[in-house]
């Protein structure tokens, strides 16, 4: 009976994943940050790549790109243009500095050098609203996220080189109209500005839109509310993204709803973890679950003969060869006294900051997964490679899996130990959980560098055949 109903939740889960992937869905995602005559952005590339990765997880091909000149981001766009033509979901994000000139908005390549007025118009930036028309303008649905609404950082220039004062160069970027099936998402309101976030880190308003958009079941213009929310939050009401919409009917990046597997035998813990739904990983999640305790090989052999590069192949090929080695005398308990609630409580980028962890025990932590068989570099730093494998633990734990730790889960990695001789290390594993278990403080994020924003309705801010011709768009201030 459990198996004949985990093959029906496989079946229901596998026909989302095929109804999800049946509509064509197409992104453009760009954070720039090593700007060559501004101040530089560290958050911007790290924005876009978990944007790219989050987007990617729920059926979009992605155009991606860090770091792009005025040339590279035209090569970027001209792609997007050609790939999002005719789809049913195109998704336009950037993270960088913007400038707002004459009260229209534009994106700055890292190679941006704009001494006057002339030169944002002349192409020196690349204009939103024309570069919006040419590569997305007949997509059925388009969204549009701007983490860009920063100091100008050639306002001074601009003003100072300008044959009359009139000129118009606004802190932030101006305010956009969105056209019939759009909806565009500022990192903050109109004329303001917004947090780039703690160098290393995702800024505020992108990682709130990791953390909501594709959420199973919750419809766009739903998630951008809760994404108001938490960056409103997170910067002690600092900063309100703002948004403009005219979508004609619900939207859903992740359009099929967490469900529990009916039936299904308890957990040791006595809980059963929440199905992903949306996407292929879940069903693959599923699987993994069903095989990971056996003690027979055929079982897991079925399971890396379905995916013979997934993601818990590592975990699979170890307990293969367990079971022919016999008995060991290293033993973990991966769930005995944790507590239930680390299988249901969502971590973030905020609950990893309320643990505090210094550098010694981020290293500990990689030191860990290491030690349990997910490999990664020891450097005190958690990168894109660390949060990826933090990933690959949660969901092979039956954990939430957002590659951020929170309290519980931390005090349940470090209840996973590996019996075995002592080691030079013992010392700092003590102090590690003598620090887990006192009290963590947390505090407000440093200030940090700002993205600037401007804009101004140049003709010829788009490159070739990308800006000719154009005429009045969907998106008219």
């Amino acid at each position: 009976m459990r198996t004949l109903t985990l093959l029906a939740s496989l079946m229901c889960m596998a026909l989302s994943v095929n109804a999800a992937k049946a509509d064509r869905r197409v992104a453009f995602v760009v954070g720039n940050g090593t700007y060559k005559n501004v101040a530089q952005l560290p958050n911007p590339p790290i924005d876009a790549k978990a944007m790219a990765a989050t987007l990617r997880n729920v059926g979009f091909e992605v155009i991606e790109g860090s770091n792009l000149s005025r040339d590279q981001m035209t090569e970027k766009l001209l792609d997007f243009g050609r790939k999002a033509q005719g789809s049913d979901v195109a998704v336009f994000y950037y993270a960088g500095h913007g400038i707002a000139v004459g009260g229209s908005n534009y994106l700055l390549p890292v190679d941006a050098d704009i001494k006057s007025e002339m030169d944002v118009k002349l192409g020196a930036a690349i204009n939103i609203d024309l570069t919006l028309e040419q590569t997305m303008g007949d997509a059925k649905v388009k969204l549009v996220f701007l983490d860009a609404c920063r100091d100008n950082p050639f306002a001074a220039k601009i003003k100072s080189n300008s044959a009359t004062r009139s000129v118009n160069v606004q802190s932030g970027l101006a305010e956009m109209k969105s056209g019939e099936g759009t909806l565009i998402a500022f990192a903050t309101g109109p004329g303001q500005t917004a947090l780039d976030g703690q160098e290393g880190n995702n800024s505020p308003f992108t990682r709130a839109l990791i953390d909501n958009i594709t959420k199973p079941g919750i419809e766009i213009q739903q998630a951008m509310t809760s994404v108001r929310a938490q960056v409103n939050e997170e910067t002690h009401k600092g900063q309100l993204p703002w948004g403009h919409t005219n979508l004609i009917g619900a939207v859903y990046l992740n359009q099929a709803p967490t469900t529990q597997v009916a039936n299904a035998a308890p957990s040791a813990t006595g809980f059963v973890p929440a199905a992903t739904g949306g996407n292929s990983d879940g069903v693959e999640l599923e699987y993994w679950r069903s095989v990971k305790e056996s003690n027979k090989p055929e079982e897991l052999n079925a399971y890396l003969s379905a995916y013979p590069n997934g993601q818990f192949k590592a975990l699979a090929l170890a307990r293969l060869a367990a079971i022919k080695s016999g008995p060991s005398t290293a033993t973990r308990t991966l769930t005995a006294g944790v507590d239930p609630a680390t299988f249901t409580d969502e971590a973030t980028q905020l609950t990893e900051d309320q643990i505090g962890l210094d550098k010694n025990q981020r290293r500990d932590v990689q030191r860990r997964l290491g030690g349990l068989g997910f490999d990664n570099k020891q450097t005190g730093v958690f990168s894109d490679e660390t949060r990826s494998v933090l990933k690959r633990w949660q969901a092979a734990r039956g954990y939430p899996s957002s590659g951020y730790l929170n309290k519980l889960q931390h005090k349940a990695l470090l209840s996973e130990v590996v019996a075995g001789p002592p080691t030079a290390n013992d010392n700092s594993q003590k102090a590690a959980r003598r620090a887990a278990s006192a009290p963590a403080t947390s505090s407000a994020p440093a200030p940090a560098p700002h993205r600037s924003n401007g804009g101004d309705p140049a003709g010829a801010a788009f490159v070739g055949g990308v800006v000719g011709g154009m005429m009045g768009g969907m998106f008219r201030r």
